[in-house]
């Protein structure tokens, strides 16, 4: 343990557990770095749209109150930024003279909708109007809040975005972090089948599975788990398991060969680079990814356990989901592949564990804290 960190508090600020993907990763984040501080203080928000303006205003004074009273006034903010999740965002504006660190989850911004509470995401039309027009403002406005701060990337191609877009910070990355889970069956003994998992909305890649069905064989099943599933249509060779967690969360992953993630374009604001909680979660479970090469998925390849479909820019959704479907099948039929890249996720899985995620952060907050000027702006 760092001597240096165990003298702080950690002022943590996350959407609680359950609050879209980020909310699970921080559940395991803040576990795995608790160890290095002297005391953990968690500000948990809503998730995007989930917070109103009084609720911004009772995290920024709990995050306030919490450094304040750290023992010997020695406190760490870090956040962790969302697209739409105003909450933490919010709660880290203003702080100059303490030391404040982010994790961004949508690179190059972390808040790319910072006047999304829940009145203004109940009205689509208000939300992108306020938004869309001001970007520049917005990029301003955040590149004002965090220009100076360290922050940090759960990709290369996140942390290279971020670089550019504000010079001024100091970008570390760090792997996105891969949780704990039971072991179970190897890929290649698993039943002929492929999952989707993860949270539906826009460009995740969900309208995909229609066009992959009609092409794979039918001796190859469709699986498909994850919060907002349960609201798709089931058709012959696809089974909607819906949300799964704990023993039904290995159950679904022990019953399929590969994950399928047909990532594409998010929203048209711009292009963010994401680390994908899907492909930590497969990974987890020692099991083969295929996916396109969008964003932060171009860096994956089969030495950390994925096969990347690499298609023409302007491919139709139709010629994406035919090279989709000729990579799944000759995957999922290929049990000695199977084997081998089923190794090479255990190998990521054990590089990217909690341990040596939160040893990499301890690493770089200790250099921050040790430095001249803590925190930075």
């Amino acid at each position: 343990m760092s001597k240096l960190l165990a003298d702080f508090r950690l002022v943590f600020v996350g959407p609680a557990e359950g609050q879209t993907a980020v909310g699970d990763y921080s559940e395991h984040f803040v576990g795995a770095v608790r160890p290095y501080f002297g005391d953990v203080v968690e500000v948990r928000t809503a998730g995007p749209g989930g917070d109103g303006v009084r609720d911004i205003a009772r995290y920024r004074k709990t995050v306030a109150d919490a450094a304040r009273d750290a023992p010997g006034g020695r406190v760490l903010v870090h956040a962790e930024l969302a697209a739409g999740g105003v909450g933490p965002f919010w709660s880290i504006v203003g702080h100059k003279t303490l030391p404040v660190t982010a994790t961004v989850h949508d690179p190059p911004q972390g808040t790319w909708w910072p006047a999304r509470t829940r009145f203004v995401a109940e009205h689509r039309v208000l939300m992108h109007a306020l938004h869309y027009p001001l970007r520049p403002v917005l990029r301003a406005l955040e590149g004002a809040v965090n220009g100076r701060r360290t922050l940090f990337a759960l990709s290369e191609i996140g942390s290279r975005s971020i670089t550019i877009t504000y010079p001024r910070t100091n970008v570390v990355y760090v792997p996105h972090l891969v949780k704990k889970r039971r072991d179970v069956l190897p890929a290649e003994d698993r039943q002929k089948a492929v999952g989707f998992f993860g949270h539906v909305y826009r460009g995740k890649g969900f309208e995909q599975i229609e066009r992959i069905r009609r092409a794979l064989p039918d001796d190859i099943l469709i699986r498909v788990a994850g919060r907002g599933t349960e609201n798709l249509k089931p058709s012959a060779g696809v089974e909607i398991v819906g949300p799964v967690d704990g023993p039904d969360e290995d159950a679904f992953f022990e019953s399929v060969r590969a994950i399928v993630i047909p990532y594409n374009k998010r929203h048209w604001y711009a292009e963010t680079y994401p680390a994908s909680g899907a492909v930590a979660h497969a990974t987890s479970y020692r099991t083969p990814v295929v996916c396109t090469a969008y964003g932060a998925l171009t860096e994956l390849g089969e030495s950390t356990g994925a096969v990347v479909v690499r298609t023409d820019t302007d491919a139709t959704p139709a010629e994406v989901a035919g090279e989709l479907t000729a990579a799944i099948v000759a995957l999922v039929n290929d049990e000695a592949r199977l084997r081998e890249i089923g190794a090479n996720a255990e190998k990521c899985r054990h590089a990217r564990s909690p341990e040596r995620i939160a040893e990499s952060f301890a690493a770089a907050w200790q250099d921050l804290l040790s430095g001249p000027t803590p925190g930075g702006r």
